[in-house]
């Protein structure tokens, strides 16, 4: 509004005018700011009374809210809406930080208060000032602290005591640090040497200096000497012996899958216990074992004595037991009645190579169905010699603490504790018995007289009941005579007197010649039984091992004179 125009009447014609104030006064008032006196129209000298310019925008009653919302908004950019007090409509105003005319369409502009020609520069000398739209900022020197403002705390000199407790503060925080690092490296170089030296010393309690000069002693082939491994060799072959690696689980121990440095694959076994007073022993069957090279026995590649218990390194054979081939119903197949005589026959190679041509000789002494392993070809490994002992070459027995598996032991050896030989016989009768029965050496299922199959079988054999037992997966494959004659030698083997068995270079012998009779049966129908049976026994002619250098090697069966004189009678045609 830029004019105000006020009119005055004159209602009498100044016929009631008084004679001392003739003129007419008018003014402008706020509504209910002015109380009317008396005085006031004889006082010449009234010139002044409250007044009070107002206005606003928009229409009658409308809201800043509805204001906002129709064309007619007049209010520019940056600017506010306000809702008048004493009257409709509603006033525009700037934003802090921001002037001009908010009624303008530009509407209000960025006030910059970083301009030091400005009159309200509103940072202290030592701040430097930013602009930014709609507000600043000051900021004070690195060696100053404070908001920078006039208005605030202004910039103050950093005091010495704040910068002596930062360089405290950080000189404790980088020693504390360095004291953790420092302790955790001497607790680590503590462990590791502690663990070090219980290696050490477990390697010298397993016998690994005798180790060493033995294997140092040995003149034989590089390849077939015994290498001792680390414990961190064993580590990284079994992923620190993780779970998933386990082969198998047993009463003596533990077997794992490995993959060594070179890629080859084998499996370590972590027994259980350990005799520690015979070391000595230990150490020299551990050796004696590791020159074996026999193609049906699983290869001992050496040892690691940096545990409490030594671990032991074989050869590592891919296609299970044969417990797990007759017995267990996920992994079991049916193993033709060739295949079961091949088996027979390389485990009894291989233990007659041990009793006979192994010096000194080797009693297994665990024999059972679950040590003999099978390869890709079902070819026969006698495996496990944890309980095997050594016999002096100046005696045939010796007195142990009795071990083994119930279903196999020698009743003799078990009631005696005199290990021979035989003994191995005995619980090789017992595997004859599974590959012919195809039942488990122990079984609930059976009546309580028959749980074990050895008195099962020898009674079934003796009573003429042998067919009611015969494993049926082979019945249609088999020749009963045959069956029969290897029922007989599995008899011979479970007599309870082991001076009554045979030996198990007999049993092999005997078993590899029924081998050569179903492969060539040619001659057979013009031999007897009789005369077959005695052509297979032992004649008293020596069967010949080879020696090379220290290590014994031998071929998948002993080569006997009797077998080749019976291959060239069968060549003659008979008799």
């Amino acid at each position: 509004m830029r004019d105000l125009q006020v009119d005055a009447y004159n209602f009498g014609f100044d016929e009631n005018v008084w004679k001392f104030n003739n003129c007419s006064y008018s003014f402008v008032a706020k509504n209910g700011g002015y109380n009317f006196s008396v005085d006031d129209i004889t006082n010449v000298r009234f010139n002044s009374t409250p007044l009070m310019i107002n206005w606003a925008a928009g229409n009658e009653n409308q809201t800043c809210e509805s204001a906002t919302k129709e064309d007619g908004y007049v209010c520019g950019s940056n600017t506010v809406c306000v809702q008048t007090e004493f009257m409709s409509g509603y006033n525009c105003k700037c934003i802090d930080g921001y002037g001009g005319n908010p009624y303008l369409p530009i509407g209000c502009e960025n006030i910059d208060e970083c301009t030091k020609e400005s009159t309200n520069y509103p940072c202290v000398e030592e701040a430097k000032c930013k602009d930014s739209p709609g507000n600043y900022t000051c900021t004070c020197p690195n060696e100053y602290e404070g908001d920078g403002k006039k208005q605030g705390t202004g910039c103050k000199r950093k005091s010495n005591d704040n910068n002596t407790l930062l360089i405290i503060g950080l000189s404790l925080s980088i020693g504390v640090t360095a004291l953790l690092i420092v302790s955790f490296y001497i607790y680590w170089g503590s462990r590791k040497r502690r663990l070090s030296r219980l290696r050490e010393q477990f390697f010298h309690q397993n016998g690994g200096i005798l180790l060493q000069q033995q294997i140092a002693g040995n003149r034989g082939p590089t390849d077939t000497r015994m290498k001792i491994f680390t414990l961190e060799d064993l580590k990284k072959a079994t992923n620190n012996f993780d779970e998933k690696a386990i082969l198998g689980q047993g009463g003596y121990g533990t077997v794992y899958k490995g993959i060594l440095e070179d890629k080859g694959v084998v499996a370590i076994k972590k027994s259980k216990i350990c005799d520690k007073s015979q070391v000595e022993q230990f150490i020299n069957e551990v050796v004696i074992l590791s020159q074996i090279n026999h193609r049906n026995v699983v290869k001992l590649f050496g040892c690691c004595l940096e545990t409490e218990v030594p671990l032991l390194v074989y050869e590592f054979i891919t296609n299970g037991t044969l417990y797990d081939h007759l017995h267990k119903q996920d992994q079991s197949s049916n193993l033709s009645w060739a295949t079961r005589l091949r088996v027979a026959s390389e485990s009894a190679g291989a233990l007659s190579y041990l009793h006979s041509a192994a010096s000194p000789p080797i009693i297994h002494r665990d024999v059972k169905t679950a040590n003999i392993l099978l390869d890709q070809r079902l070819t026969a490994k006698v495996a496990d010699f944890g309980a095997s002992r050594l016999v002096p070459l100046d005696r045939t027995q010796i007195t142990t603490l009795v071990q083994g598996t119930f279903g196999y032991l020698d009743p003799e050896y078990f009631h005696t504790g005199q290990l021979t030989d035989k003994s191995d016989v005995y619980s090789f009768g017992v595997v004859l018995a599974e590959l012919l029965t195809g039942q488990r050496a122990i079984s609930f299922a059976r009546a309580e007289e028959d749980r074990n199959l050895s008195a099962y079988f020898v009674s079934s054999l003796n009573n003429g009941r042998l067919s009611e037992i015969m494993d049926n997966r082979i019945v249609n494959e088999v020749n009963f005579e045959k069956f029969m004659e290897v029922a007989k030698i599995a008899r011979k083997c479970l007599k309870v007197k082991r001076e009554d068995r045979p030996t198990m270079k007999e049993v092999a012998m005997e078993i590899e010649g029924l081998r050569i009779l179903e492969r060539h049966p040619w001659g057979e129908s013009e031999m007897s039984s009789e005369e077959t049976e005695h052509l297979l026994k032992s004649t008293g002619v020596p069967s010949h091992a080879v020696d090379i250098g220290d290590s014994l090697t031998s071929t998948s069966k002993i080569i006997d004179v009797e077998s080749m004189e019976l291959i060239s009678m069968g060549l003659s045609g008979g008799r």
